[in-house]
């Protein structure tokens, strides 16, 4: 295994990880039900995505 010559400081370390941050999911508003939906996902409320049904919801009784 490879051994390390010389200890790499933190300020160094953690120059090397300032690339990555976390974003939050981008959301909008379903054009059938109003609800906040996750782009590129079917609503969770209604079951449509795009203005078409694409998963058929229960209806509570």
């Amino acid at each position: 295994m490879a051994h390390p010559k010389r200890k790499i400081s933190k300020q160094r370390r953690d120059k090397r990880r300032t690339h990555y941050k976390a974003v939050a999911p981008t959301v909008a508003n379903c054009s059938n039900c109003g609800a906040t939906v996750q782009y590129h996902r079917v609503c969770p409320e209604c079951g449509y995505y795009r203005g078409k049904l694409a998963v058929e919801k229960d209806v509570a009784s």
